[in-house]
């Protein structure tokens, strides 16, 4: 039996889309012509390849009858179990079925995933639902939304036990850490306006990717971007004493945390291989909730483990908080739930994060299914 190859890729932008970018989602309006033009611009993904193999008896059945279209995903973050779903679509050869050879490419900036999709260097990303709604509303970034993969937050502020972080309130006078993304900037500001409190009370710090170290060094005094599912057990796992609190009970809205996107070039364009691309993925997440284990065992097999090592039992824990997020018995995995996005917008209307209404139904990729 032959080996498919799942092909990881490390994207790079240029400076000049990263910062205008930066400034889309700052919800910067004046800024909206450069932002399209800078994600057009964007450059191509300059590849340091890693290739890791799995077998599929499927992938070597449909290659045979002809050649695969490429289908390029550009993940939120490094690889991990709430991506178990692309890996054993892959791997089970679901995506083959369908005609395509899904690549999977890891971003080397936190907005990769919605700057490749709107310049269409990626046929699709994974992205953040306050991030997607700023963006396409202040911005105009020609971005379109395909499904919901993670229905509620995951995000917490996360700080050591000695700090004695407990609430919003104990977050006065500190310095947060946080991956760059304005959907953090607002939540902090929501949590100190709902305590009574001022933004100006706090000290944000961008510290990009570098969440568990910037706070394990005392580089911040707490972090928020950070999920219950990975870096809190993380540093669990590692023995570090740390604590959280969940930010929705702190006067932040219940938004959906994780959405596959992609272009409005490409649901025009390729709206059938889209289409593909979800029934495959669907079938790859039943198989997740069928055999969890089985599955995730397919995502370890097919780690970076020099570049993105991962942890089994912190995988194994996060698993286990993911599936109840991911689909439930009112609401199937990839749904577009528009009550949910609707108020999300509001609330980004409310905290003047967007400048105008949010045109939900816009921003809604019509994909025959």
């Amino acid at each position: 039996m032959k080996k498919r190859n799942i092909v990881h890729s490390a994207l790079s932008l240029s400076l000049t889309a990263a910062l205008c970018l930066s400034m889309a989602a700052c919800g910067n309006s004046s800024a909206g012509t450069s932002t399209t033009e800078a994600a057009s611009n964007a450059s191509e993904s300059t590849a340091e390849t890693q290739t890791d193999t799995a077998s599929s008896e499927a992938a070597e059945s449909t290659a045979s009858n002809g050649d695969l279209e490429d289908f390029s995903i550009v993940l939120d973050w490094y690889p991990n179990a709430v991506h178990s779903f692309i890996y054993t679509a892959i791997e089970k050869g679901y995506y083959a079925e369908e005609g395509l050879n899904v690549h999977v490419q890891f971003p080397a900036n936190t907005n990769d995933a919605i700057t490749m999709t709107a310049a269409g260097q990626a046929d699709a990303g994974l992205y953040y639902q306050p991030n997607i709604i700023s963006t396409a509303t202040n911005q105009d970034v020609p971005v379109k939304i395909l499904g919901t993969i993670v229905q509620h937050p995951l995000n917490i502020v996360m700080s050591m036990k000695s700090s004695n972080i407990t609430c919003a309130k104990d977050l006065k006078g500190k310095i947060i850490g946080y991956p760059g993304t304005v959907d953090n900037e607002y939540f902090v500001k929501a949590m100190m306006e709902h305590n009574g409190l001022s933004y100006d009370d706090v000290t944000m710090q961008d510290v990009g990717f570098d969440l568990n170290t910037s706070l394990i060094s005392g580089n911040v005094d707490a972090v928020i971007g950070t999920y219950i599912n990975h870096e809190y057990p993380a540093l669990q796992k590692e023995g570090y004493d740390v604590t959280y609190f969940d930010i929705t009970k702190e006067g932040c809205p219940d938004y959906e945390e994780l959405v596959l996107v992609t272009g409005e070039n490409q649901v025009k364009n390729e709206s059938d291989k889209l289409a593909k691309f979800i029934r495959a993925s669907r079938k790859g997440f039943q198989d997740v909730l069928d055999d969890p284990q089985g599955c995730l065992q397919i995502l370890l097999n097919n780690q970076d483990k020099a570049n993105y090592p991962l942890d089994s039992e912190v995988e194994e824990k996060s698993m286990e908080i993911l599936l109840p997020l991911m689909a439930d018995n009112s609401t199937d995995f990839l749904t577009i739930n528009k009550e949910s996005w609707q108020n999300t917008a509001d609330w980004l209307l409310k905290m003047g994060i967007i400048t105008k209404a949010a045109d939900i139904d816009a921003l809604v990729a019509d994909i025959p299914q």
